[in-house]
């Protein structure tokens, strides 16, 4: 399975608002027990959608700034840029089918 990168604030301009590719951002915490169910499909995610869409988490409780700049009160939290820009958002547990009918018109 792949493995996916962490990005932090003094990165996350550079690998997802200035990315080429759309980036899905996982907004995430170690104590969050929905993250850890929603972890399997994310990183099934970047593996289907390798060499399309860049797949990264953002750790929420290292990173307030980019949560409170985004509005995440609930995790998980996944969104995705494109251009720098939020084309989609969801918040909550979802089944892999729901997210991919989510996300694939905008890649």
């Amino acid at each position: 399975m792949t493995e996916v990168q962490y990005v932090t604030e003094s990165d996350f301009q550079n690998e997802v608002l200035k990315s080429e590719k759309p980036v899905l951002v996982d907004f995430t915490a170690a104590w969050c027990q929905p993250c850890k169910m929603i972890d399997p499909i994310v990183k099934q995610l970047a593996q289907d959608w390798d060499g399309k869409v860049k797949v990264v988490k953002l750790d929420a409780d290292q990173n307030p700034n980019i949560m409170m700049q985004y509005g995440v009160l609930g995790i998980p939290t996944l969104m995705l840029f494109k251009g720098g820009q939020i084309t989609e958002r969801v918040t909550g547990y979802q089944p892999k089918d729901k997210l991919v009918m989510k996300i694939n018109p905008h890649i």
